[in-house]
């Protein structure tokens, strides 16, 4: 491997390579919440009901759990920037595909099958790439910093930007901005270079793949039914876990035997990153949990529209750029750890001022204090959080921890989404709001407690990253 890594370029280089690849975060994390604002629109114009383009939404979901860990190891065999680009082509003719959607049904083929299955192709090398190309920690800080910055700001300006190009123009365009920005990624990644070769004799165990992927379907259903029904949720929960026993079984079994799993079992073996992946999976599903119930909030109880919405939760989109982007200066200052712990009570404590300024005024703006504070909070921890994780694992083990991470981060944003819809059925109230966030503050302390465990000093790997 050659001793010249990106993170010894000039700031030109690194920002031809850092830009598709933050794009590409940020595109993703748009589709996963832009869509929600425009369910009445697609629901009349496709002559379809809201239930059915819920169930679009669902789908994506599915797809991208089941599909993420395959994805990841894939990018061994056939090398992560022919993945990548693959990735983006499959999602990009989705895209185009849902903005001439006659019926739901080719909607759920484009929107739903195509952007899920790029979605999963794509993701695990962005982080992987990002991993190999920024060695030392300071840089690697920064690259993350970036990617999270936009991932994240795609993710809470996703209502407020699809809210406004379904106002000035009509849904459609919005499915046609995404294919846009993924035409622009495929022509800025010519700049990038994949710093491992592949390996097409890497064998691709296909039975741990479907394993795995019905157990995390049945997790994901179980997790988005329960807005319908409870003890449907404790069966499928019940069942998938039971299936991924299975899989976990499955690959002892061939690690026995001598062949390669899906998955190295020793990844699970890993306190760091075990504890790294509960902050992730919490993080994301405050992102995602606090941005739907405040959301359906604003628009059930208060009625304000979907533009409405996002300009007031700009207040948590300009907090999680802040915060996100100071990334490399705040890794040269504190440990890891303690950025992530900074991060979930500052999150914490904006769920407490959402709770308490929602009741005692009715003037939207008061709930921006809140939104900011969040915002804050999980830019300053979202960084860290991956690079402990990723950081955890050597240069081999990058494809199968990528699509793991990515998993576990999707089921956060799931679970998050499940916490919306079952506030939605109950019929909304400030007291069921109130419920639910308190239920958000509950699961911001879980991963407090997790990233308390952390250890005081990085890995191993990435103390020497830079030496490698």
């Amino acid at each position: 491997m050659p001793e010249t890594r990106t993170s010894q370029r000039p700031p030109p280089a690194l920002r031809r390579v850092l830009a598709p690849l933050a794009l590409a975060q940020f595109i993703c994390s748009f589709a996963g919440s832009n869509m929600n604002v425009m369910i009445n629109d697609i629901s009349e114009d496709l002559d379809t009901t809201v239930q059915g383009v819920q169930v679009a939404i669902t789908v994506f979901l599915l797809v991208m759990a089941a599909l993420m860990i395959p994805g990841g190891k894939l990018t061994d065999r056939y090398g992560r920037k022919r993945c990548l680009l693959t990735g983006l082509l499959i999602y990009g003719v989705g895209a185009l595909l849902s903005a001439v959607a006659p019926g739901l049904g080719v909607l759920i083929l484009g929107n739903s099958i195509l952007e899920g299955i790029g979605t999963a192709l794509l993701i695990p090398p962005v982080y992987i790439l990002t991993t190999l190309i920024f060695t030392d920690l300071t840089s690697r800080a920064r690259a993350f910093g970036v990617i999270m910055a936009l991932g994240g700001i795609g993710a809470a300006a996703g209502p407020l930007i699809g809210g406004l190009i379904t106002s000035w123009l009509s849904w459609r365009a919005a499915f046609v901005f995404q294919a846009l920005v993924i035409a622009v990624i495929i022509a800025l990644s010519r700049h990038l270079k994949d710093p491992l070769p592949p390996d097409p004799t890497r064998s691709f165990d296909t039975t741990g793949a479907v394993l795995s992927a019905a157990g995390l379907i049945l997790v994901v259903m179980g997790i988005l039914a329960a807005d319908n029904n409870v003890w449907l949720m404790l069966a499928l929960l019940a069942l998938g876990a039971l299936v991924l026993l299975w899989f976990f079984r499955s690959l002892r079994a061939k690690e026995r035997a001598g062949r390669e799993p899906l998955l190295s079992t020793s990844l699970f073996r890993n306190r760091t990153s075990n504890l790294g992946l509960i902050t992730q999976n919490a993080q994301w599903l405050l992102l995602m949990g606090s941005s739907f119930t405040v959301a359906a909030y604003l628009q059930v109880v208060r009625g304000y529209d979907a533009v409405q919405t996002g300009v007031i939760f700009t207040a948590a989109t300009l907090g999680l750029l802040a915060t996100s982007l100071t990334a490399e200066r705040l890794a040269r200052r504190r440990p890891q750890r303690t950025l992530i712990m900074a991060g979930f009570l500052v999150t914490i404590a904006g769920i407490v001022v959402l709770i308490a300024m929602a009741g005692s005024s009715p003037n939207p703006w008061a709930l921006t204090p809140g939104l900011l504070l969040i915002g804050l909070g999980l830019g300053v921890m979202l960084t860290p959080s991956v690079n402990v994780v990723q950081s955890s694992f050597p240069e081999e083990r990058q494809g199968e921890i990528s699509g793991l991470s990515r998993s576990v981060s999707n089921l956060g944003s799931s679970l998050g989404t499940a916490v919306a819809g079952t506030i939605l059925v109950s019929g909304l109230t400030k007291g069921a709001y109130a419920t639910a966030m308190v239920t958000l503050a509950v699961i911001g302390l879980i991963g407090l407690a997790a990233a308390v465990l952390l250890p005081k000093q990085p890995p191993r790997h990435e103390e020497t990253a830079s030496q490698r």
